[in-house]
Protein backbone atom coordinates (compact mmCIF):
# COMPACT_ATOMS: atom_id res chain seq x y z
CA UNK A 1 0.00 0.00 0.00
CA UNK A 2 1.61 3.25 -1.14
CA UNK A 3 1.73 6.58 0.66
CA UNK A 4 -1.23 8.07 -1.24
CA UNK A 5 -3.53 5.17 -0.39
CA UNK A 6 -2.37 5.20 3.22
CA UNK A 7 -3.15 8.89 3.50
CA UNK A 8 -6.64 8.37 2.10
CA UNK A 9 -7.38 5.51 4.49
CA UNK A 10 -6.17 7.56 7.46
CA UNK A 11 -8.37 10.49 6.46
CA UNK A 12 -11.40 8.30 5.69
CA UNK A 13 -11.39 6.86 9.21
CA UNK A 14 -12.10 10.34 10.61
CA UNK A 15 -15.79 11.26 10.67
CA UNK A 16 -16.24 14.66 8.97
CA UNK A 17 -19.89 14.41 8.00
CA UNK A 18 -21.54 17.79 7.48
CA UNK A 19 -24.94 18.72 8.92
CA UNK A 20 -27.54 20.65 6.93
CA UNK A 21 -29.48 21.54 10.08
CA UNK A 22 -26.50 23.26 11.70
CA UNK A 23 -26.00 27.02 11.49
CA UNK A 24 -22.30 27.07 12.34
CA UNK A 25 -19.37 27.41 9.91
CA UNK A 26 -18.26 24.69 9.42
CA UNK A 27 -21.46 22.86 10.23
CA UNK A 28 -19.80 20.25 12.49
CA UNK A 29 -17.05 20.35 15.10
CA UNK A 30 -15.42 17.28 13.54
CA UNK A 31 -14.71 19.30 10.40
CA UNK A 32 -13.02 22.00 12.46
CA UNK A 33 -10.76 19.40 14.09
CA UNK A 34 -9.95 17.89 10.70
CA UNK A 35 -9.10 21.31 9.26
CA UNK A 36 -6.78 22.01 12.19
CA UNK A 37 -5.04 18.69 11.58
CA UNK A 38 -4.67 19.44 7.88
CA UNK A 39 -3.17 22.86 8.57
CA UNK A 40 -0.50 21.33 10.76
CA UNK A 41 0.26 18.61 8.20
CA UNK A 42 0.63 21.14 5.38
CA UNK A 43 3.14 23.06 7.46
CA UNK A 44 5.05 19.87 8.24
CA UNK A 45 5.43 18.84 4.61
CA UNK A 46 6.98 22.20 3.80
CA UNK A 47 4.25 24.28 2.19
CA UNK A 48 4.18 27.97 3.00
CA UNK A 49 1.32 30.16 4.23
CA UNK A 50 -0.61 27.21 5.68
CA UNK A 51 -3.65 28.87 7.19
CA UNK A 52 -7.03 27.91 8.62
CA UNK A 53 -9.56 30.67 8.03
CA UNK A 54 -11.89 30.43 11.02
CA UNK A 55 -14.50 32.57 9.28
CA UNK A 56 -15.10 30.13 6.41
CA UNK A 57 -13.47 26.87 7.53
CA UNK A 58 -11.10 26.67 4.55
CA UNK A 59 -7.49 25.53 4.89
CA UNK A 60 -5.16 27.12 2.34
CA UNK A 61 -1.45 26.80 1.61
CA UNK A 62 1.06 27.73 -1.08
CA UNK A 63 3.75 25.96 -3.04
CA UNK A 64 5.99 28.89 -4.08
CA UNK A 65 7.05 29.16 -7.70
CA UNK A 66 10.48 27.81 -8.61
CA UNK A 67 10.58 29.51 -11.99
CA UNK A 68 10.44 33.21 -12.86
CA UNK A 69 8.85 33.19 -16.29
CA UNK A 70 5.50 34.75 -15.57
CA UNK A 71 3.63 31.46 -15.16
CA UNK A 72 0.11 32.13 -13.92
CA UNK A 73 -0.62 31.12 -10.32
CA UNK A 74 -3.16 28.28 -10.33
CA UNK A 75 -5.10 26.45 -7.64
CA UNK A 76 -6.38 23.02 -6.64
CA UNK A 77 -9.40 22.63 -4.38
CA UNK A 78 -11.10 19.74 -2.58
CA UNK A 79 -13.64 19.35 0.23
CA UNK A 80 -13.20 17.30 3.37
CA UNK A 81 -16.78 16.85 4.53
CA UNK A 82 -18.72 13.70 3.68
CA UNK A 83 -22.31 13.15 2.64
CA UNK A 84 -25.49 12.42 4.56
CA UNK A 85 -24.79 8.73 5.24
CA UNK A 86 -23.35 6.83 8.19
CA UNK A 87 -19.75 7.97 8.75
CA UNK A 88 -19.14 6.51 12.21
CA UNK A 89 -16.44 3.86 12.59
CA UNK A 90 -15.45 3.74 8.92
CA UNK A 91 -13.37 0.62 8.36
CA UNK A 92 -11.83 0.68 4.86
CA UNK A 93 -11.21 -2.73 3.28
CA UNK A 94 -8.32 -3.46 0.88
CA UNK A 95 -8.84 -5.73 -2.10
CA UNK A 96 -5.58 -6.42 -3.93
CA UNK A 97 -5.66 -7.48 -7.59
CA UNK A 98 -9.46 -7.34 -7.79
CA UNK A 99 -10.75 -10.31 -9.82
CA UNK A 100 -13.79 -8.64 -11.38
CA UNK A 101 -16.31 -10.67 -9.37
CA UNK A 102 -18.85 -9.77 -6.68
CA UNK A 103 -17.27 -8.30 -3.54
CA UNK A 104 -18.32 -9.51 -0.08
CA UNK A 105 -18.18 -6.34 1.97
CA UNK A 106 -19.53 -7.73 5.21
CA UNK A 107 -19.80 -11.47 5.84
CA UNK A 108 -21.70 -11.13 9.11
CA UNK A 109 -24.41 -8.93 7.56
CA UNK A 110 -24.23 -10.60 4.13
CA UNK A 111 -23.65 -7.30 2.34
CA UNK A 112 -22.38 -7.88 -1.20
CA UNK A 113 -21.42 -5.39 -3.91
CA UNK A 114 -22.63 -7.21 -7.00
CA UNK A 115 -21.23 -6.67 -10.48
CA UNK A 116 -24.77 -7.06 -11.83
CA UNK A 117 -25.76 -3.96 -9.83
CA UNK A 118 -22.49 -2.09 -10.40
CA UNK A 119 -21.07 -3.04 -13.81
CA UNK A 120 -18.54 -0.22 -13.44
CA UNK A 121 -16.55 -2.65 -11.29
CA UNK A 122 -15.44 -4.50 -14.42
CA UNK A 123 -13.36 -1.49 -15.50
CA UNK A 124 -11.12 -1.81 -12.42
CA UNK A 125 -10.39 -5.52 -12.70
CA UNK A 126 -6.79 -6.11 -11.65
CA UNK A 127 -6.64 -2.93 -9.57
CA UNK A 128 -6.19 -2.60 -5.84
CA UNK A 129 -9.49 -1.33 -4.46
CA UNK A 130 -10.42 0.37 -1.21
CA UNK A 131 -14.02 -0.34 -0.22
CA UNK A 132 -16.28 0.08 2.81
CA UNK A 133 -17.22 -2.69 5.21
CA UNK A 134 -20.83 -2.37 4.04
CA UNK A 135 -22.06 -0.32 7.01
CA UNK A 136 -20.75 3.19 6.19
CA UNK A 137 -19.72 5.30 3.27
CA UNK A 138 -16.00 5.47 2.52
CA UNK A 139 -15.41 9.21 2.27
CA UNK A 140 -13.31 9.16 -0.89
CA UNK A 141 -15.72 11.93 -1.85
CA UNK A 142 -13.71 14.01 -1.39
CA UNK A 143 -10.86 12.93 0.83
CA UNK A 144 -9.40 11.31 -2.26
CA UNK A 145 -9.10 14.78 -3.78
CA UNK A 146 -7.53 16.13 -0.59
CA UNK A 147 -5.04 13.24 -0.52
CA UNK A 148 -4.13 13.47 -4.20
CA UNK A 149 -3.48 17.21 -4.02
CA UNK A 150 -1.30 16.86 -0.92
CA UNK A 151 0.69 13.98 -2.39
CA UNK A 152 1.22 15.97 -5.60
CA UNK A 153 2.62 18.84 -3.52
CA UNK A 154 4.93 16.45 -1.66
CA UNK A 155 6.19 15.07 -4.99
CA UNK A 156 6.90 18.54 -6.37
CA UNK A 157 8.73 19.55 -3.21
CA UNK A 158 10.93 16.46 -3.61
CA UNK A 159 11.51 17.09 -7.34
CA UNK A 160 12.54 20.73 -7.82
CA UNK A 161 13.66 19.89 -11.36
CA UNK A 162 9.95 20.08 -12.29
CA UNK A 163 9.46 23.77 -12.92
CA UNK A 164 6.22 25.38 -11.81
CA UNK A 165 4.60 28.66 -11.04
CA UNK A 166 2.95 29.45 -7.72
CA UNK A 167 0.46 26.79 -6.69
CA UNK A 168 -2.32 27.50 -4.23
CA UNK A 169 -4.34 24.74 -2.58
CA UNK A 170 -7.57 24.94 -0.61
CA UNK A 171 -9.53 22.37 1.37
CA UNK A 172 -12.99 23.30 2.51
CA UNK A 173 -16.02 22.19 4.53
CA UNK A 174 -19.72 21.68 3.88
CA UNK A 175 -19.64 21.02 0.13
CA UNK A 176 -22.09 18.16 0.56
CA UNK A 177 -24.72 20.47 2.02
CA UNK A 178 -24.14 23.09 -0.68
CA UNK A 179 -22.80 25.83 1.58
CA UNK A 180 -19.03 25.46 1.81
CA UNK A 181 -17.99 27.65 -1.10
CA UNK A 182 -20.46 30.40 -0.19
CA UNK A 183 -17.78 31.97 1.99
CA UNK A 184 -14.69 31.08 -0.06
CA UNK A 185 -12.17 33.93 -0.22
CA UNK A 186 -11.66 34.01 -3.97
CA UNK A 187 -9.80 37.32 -3.90
CA UNK A 188 -7.41 36.08 -1.23
CA UNK A 189 -6.82 32.81 -3.11
CA UNK A 190 -5.39 34.96 -5.90
CA UNK A 191 -5.08 32.53 -8.82
CA UNK A 192 -5.77 32.82 -12.54
CA UNK A 193 -7.81 29.61 -12.59
CA UNK A 194 -8.24 26.51 -10.45
CA UNK A 195 -9.46 22.93 -10.43
CA UNK A 196 -11.64 21.06 -8.01
CA UNK A 197 -10.40 17.49 -7.65
CA UNK A 198 -13.80 16.01 -6.90
CA UNK A 199 -14.77 13.81 -9.83
CA UNK A 200 -15.10 10.09 -10.27
CA UNK A 201 -13.79 7.72 -12.95
CA UNK A 202 -10.47 8.05 -14.73
CA UNK A 203 -10.29 10.81 -17.33
CA UNK A 204 -13.29 12.79 -16.13
CA UNK A 205 -12.86 16.45 -16.98
CA UNK A 206 -15.97 18.49 -16.29
CA UNK A 207 -16.59 22.16 -16.86
CA UNK A 208 -20.39 22.23 -17.06
CA UNK A 209 -22.66 21.69 -14.08
CA UNK A 210 -26.33 21.98 -13.33
CA UNK A 211 -28.05 25.16 -12.37
CA UNK A 212 -29.56 24.24 -9.02
CA UNK A 213 -32.35 25.43 -6.75
CA UNK A 214 -34.24 24.13 -3.75
CA UNK A 215 -37.96 24.61 -3.14
CA UNK A 216 -39.34 24.16 0.37
CA UNK A 217 -43.09 23.73 0.25
CA UNK A 218 -45.42 24.04 3.21
CA UNK A 219 -48.88 22.48 2.98
CA UNK A 220 -51.80 23.75 5.05
CA UNK A 221 -54.67 21.36 5.71
CA UNK A 222 -57.74 21.13 7.90
CA UNK A 223 -58.00 18.41 10.53
CA UNK A 224 -61.50 17.20 11.36
CA UNK A 225 -62.70 14.00 12.99
CA UNK A 226 -63.09 11.52 10.11
CA UNK A 227 -66.66 10.79 11.17
CA UNK A 228 -67.74 14.35 10.39
CA UNK A 229 -65.11 15.24 7.80
CA UNK A 230 -67.29 15.45 4.69
CA UNK A 231 -66.61 18.69 2.79
CA UNK A 232 -64.42 19.90 5.68
CA UNK A 233 -61.22 17.87 5.95
CA UNK A 234 -58.24 18.80 3.80
CA UNK A 235 -55.46 16.25 4.18
CA UNK A 236 -51.94 17.53 3.43
CA UNK A 237 -50.86 14.04 2.33
CA UNK A 238 -53.44 14.33 -0.43
CA UNK A 239 -52.22 17.85 -1.24
CA UNK A 240 -48.68 16.49 -1.56
CA UNK A 241 -49.82 13.75 -3.93
CA UNK A 242 -51.76 16.27 -5.99
CA UNK A 243 -48.83 18.70 -6.16
CA UNK A 244 -46.35 16.04 -7.22
CA UNK A 245 -48.79 14.69 -9.80
CA UNK A 246 -48.84 18.06 -11.56
CA UNK A 247 -45.09 17.90 -12.23
CA UNK A 248 -43.73 16.14 -15.37
CA UNK A 249 -43.55 12.52 -14.23
CA UNK A 250 -40.67 11.54 -16.51
CA UNK A 251 -38.47 14.49 -15.52
CA UNK A 252 -36.98 12.81 -12.45
CA UNK A 253 -33.41 11.62 -11.78
CA UNK A 254 -34.16 7.96 -12.41
CA UNK A 255 -35.46 8.73 -15.91
CA UNK A 256 -32.99 11.39 -17.11
CA UNK A 257 -29.35 11.57 -18.21
CA UNK A 258 -26.70 13.80 -19.81
CA UNK A 259 -28.08 17.35 -20.20
CA UNK A 260 -31.64 16.49 -19.16
CA UNK A 261 -32.88 18.33 -16.09
CA UNK A 262 -35.22 17.09 -13.39
CA UNK A 263 -37.35 17.66 -10.31
CA UNK A 264 -36.51 15.52 -7.27
CA UNK A 265 -38.87 15.15 -4.32
CA UNK A 266 -36.09 14.90 -1.77
CA UNK A 267 -38.04 14.84 1.46
CA UNK A 268 -41.67 14.82 2.61
CA UNK A 269 -43.50 14.76 5.92
CA UNK A 270 -47.24 15.10 6.34
CA UNK A 271 -49.97 14.91 8.93
CA UNK A 272 -53.58 15.80 8.16
CA UNK A 273 -53.22 19.47 9.06
CA UNK A 274 -49.57 20.23 8.24
CA UNK A 275 -47.13 19.01 5.65
CA UNK A 276 -43.69 19.79 4.23
CA UNK A 277 -42.05 18.85 0.95
CA UNK A 278 -38.55 19.64 -0.30
CA UNK A 279 -37.71 19.56 -4.00
CA UNK A 280 -34.40 20.08 -5.71
CA UNK A 281 -34.57 21.53 -9.21
CA UNK A 282 -31.81 20.94 -11.74
CA UNK A 283 -31.10 21.94 -15.34
CA UNK A 284 -27.98 22.76 -17.37
CA UNK A 285 -29.85 25.27 -19.54
CA UNK A 286 -30.45 28.56 -17.73
CA UNK A 287 -33.74 29.26 -19.55
CA UNK A 288 -35.14 25.81 -18.78
CA UNK A 289 -33.93 26.23 -15.20
CA UNK A 290 -36.01 29.38 -14.80
CA UNK A 291 -38.99 27.60 -16.40
CA UNK A 292 -38.69 24.74 -13.91
CA UNK A 293 -38.70 27.11 -10.97
CA UNK A 294 -41.67 28.98 -12.38
CA UNK A 295 -43.61 25.73 -12.82
CA UNK A 296 -43.29 25.02 -9.08
CA UNK A 297 -44.68 28.47 -8.34
CA UNK A 298 -47.45 28.12 -10.94
CA UNK A 299 -48.62 24.78 -9.51
CA UNK A 300 -48.79 26.29 -6.03
CA UNK A 301 -50.75 29.25 -7.38
CA UNK A 302 -53.23 27.05 -9.28
CA UNK A 303 -53.85 24.84 -6.23
CA UNK A 304 -54.42 27.85 -4.01
CA UNK A 305 -56.96 29.21 -6.51
CA UNK A 306 -58.65 25.81 -6.63
CA UNK A 307 -59.04 25.65 -2.84
CA UNK A 308 -59.88 29.34 -2.45
CA UNK A 309 -57.13 30.00 0.09
CA UNK A 310 -53.40 29.46 0.55
CA UNK A 311 -53.01 25.71 0.97
CA UNK A 312 -49.53 25.65 -0.62
CA UNK A 313 -46.72 28.10 0.14
CA UNK A 314 -43.27 27.98 -1.46
CA UNK A 315 -39.88 29.28 -0.37
CA UNK A 316 -37.32 28.88 -3.15
CA UNK A 317 -33.62 29.62 -3.25
CA UNK A 318 -30.93 29.17 -5.89
CA UNK A 319 -28.02 26.98 -4.82
CA UNK A 320 -25.48 27.24 -7.63
CA UNK A 321 -25.22 27.87 -11.35
CA UNK A 322 -23.72 26.20 -14.42
CA UNK A 323 -20.01 26.97 -14.26
CA UNK A 324 -19.83 26.32 -18.02
CA UNK A 325 -21.35 29.77 -18.55
CA UNK A 326 -18.11 31.21 -17.12
CA UNK A 327 -15.48 28.66 -18.17
CA UNK A 328 -16.63 28.56 -21.80
CA UNK A 329 -15.42 32.16 -22.15
CA UNK A 330 -11.82 31.02 -21.55
CA UNK A 331 -11.20 27.34 -22.12
CA UNK A 332 -7.52 27.42 -21.18
CA UNK A 333 -7.88 25.44 -17.91
CA UNK A 334 -9.89 22.78 -19.75
CA UNK A 335 -7.41 22.55 -22.63
CA UNK A 336 -4.48 22.41 -20.20
CA UNK A 337 -6.03 19.52 -18.26
CA UNK A 338 -6.96 17.75 -21.48
CA UNK A 339 -3.37 17.96 -22.75
CA UNK A 340 -2.02 16.78 -19.39
CA UNK A 341 -4.18 13.66 -19.59
CA UNK A 342 -3.18 12.98 -23.20
CA UNK A 343 0.48 13.28 -22.20
CA UNK A 344 -0.16 10.62 -19.52
CA UNK A 345 -2.02 8.38 -21.99
CA UNK A 346 -5.31 8.99 -20.20
CA UNK A 347 -8.33 9.46 -22.44
CA UNK A 348 -10.08 12.70 -21.44
CA UNK A 349 -13.78 12.18 -20.79
CA UNK A 350 -15.38 15.60 -21.13
CA UNK A 351 -18.98 15.53 -19.98
CA UNK A 352 -21.41 17.64 -17.94
CA UNK A 353 -21.65 17.06 -14.21
CA UNK A 354 -25.10 15.87 -13.20
CA UNK A 355 -24.65 17.78 -9.99
CA UNK A 356 -22.32 20.52 -8.85
CA UNK A 357 -18.98 21.10 -7.18
CA UNK A 358 -17.51 23.94 -5.19
CA UNK A 359 -16.23 25.05 -8.59
CA UNK A 360 -19.81 25.81 -9.62
CA UNK A 361 -19.79 28.68 -7.15
CA UNK A 362 -16.11 29.60 -7.26
CA UNK A 363 -16.27 30.05 -11.05
CA UNK A 364 -18.88 32.76 -10.53
CA UNK A 365 -16.56 34.39 -7.99
CA UNK A 366 -14.07 35.09 -10.78
CA UNK A 367 -11.91 31.92 -10.75
CA UNK A 368 -12.78 29.53 -13.61
CA UNK A 369 -12.73 26.12 -11.89
CA UNK A 370 -13.33 22.90 -13.85
CA UNK A 371 -13.41 19.51 -12.13
CA UNK A 372 -10.93 16.60 -12.31
CA UNK A 373 -11.35 12.89 -11.58
CA UNK A 374 -10.27 11.25 -8.31
CA UNK A 375 -10.90 7.55 -9.00
CA UNK A 376 -13.75 7.16 -6.51
CA UNK A 377 -17.06 5.59 -7.53
CA UNK A 378 -20.53 4.88 -6.10
CA UNK A 379 -20.30 7.91 -3.84
CA UNK A 380 -22.62 8.66 -0.89
CA UNK A 381 -23.31 5.12 0.23
CA UNK A 382 -22.05 1.77 1.45
CA UNK A 383 -20.98 0.64 -2.03
CA UNK A 384 -18.45 3.44 -2.44
CA UNK A 385 -15.00 2.34 -3.59
CA UNK A 386 -11.84 3.73 -5.13
CA UNK A 387 -9.03 2.37 -7.28
CA UNK A 388 -5.53 2.96 -5.94
CA UNK A 389 -4.16 2.92 -9.48
CA UNK A 390 -6.58 5.61 -10.64
CA UNK A 391 -5.70 7.69 -7.60
CA UNK A 392 -2.09 7.64 -8.76
CA UNK A 393 -3.24 8.75 -12.21
CA UNK A 394 -5.13 11.65 -10.63
CA UNK A 395 -2.02 12.70 -8.72
CA UNK A 396 0.04 12.48 -11.93
CA UNK A 397 -2.55 14.60 -13.77
CA UNK A 398 -2.28 17.34 -11.15
CA UNK A 399 1.51 17.34 -11.47
CA UNK A 400 1.40 17.39 -15.27
CA UNK A 401 -1.06 20.31 -15.32
CA UNK A 402 1.30 22.22 -13.05
CA UNK A 403 4.30 21.40 -15.27
CA UNK A 404 2.51 22.37 -18.48
CA UNK A 405 1.30 25.63 -16.96
CA UNK A 406 4.93 26.71 -16.47
CA UNK A 407 6.02 25.86 -20.01
CA UNK A 408 6.51 29.05 -22.00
Amino acid sequence: MNQLSQRLIRYCKINTRSDEESTTIPSTASQVAFAQMLTKELEEIGLSQAFLNKDNGFVTATLPANVDNGADPIGFIAHFDTADFNAENIDPQIIANYDGQDILLNKELDIVMRVSDFPNLKAVTGHTLITTDGTTLLGADDKAGVSEIIEAMIYLLAHPEIKHGEIRIAFGPDEEIGRGADHFDAEGFNVKFAYTVDGSTIGELEYESFNAAQAKITLHGVSVHPGTAKDKMINTAKLAIEFNGLLPQDEVPEKTEHYQGFFLLQDMKTSIEEGWMTYIIRDHDSTKFQERKQLILDIADSMNKKYGTERVSVVMNDQYYNMGDIISKDMRPVELAKQAMINLQIEPVIQPIRGGTDGSKISFMGIPTPNLFTGGENFHGKFEFISCEVMEKAKATIIEIIRLNAVK
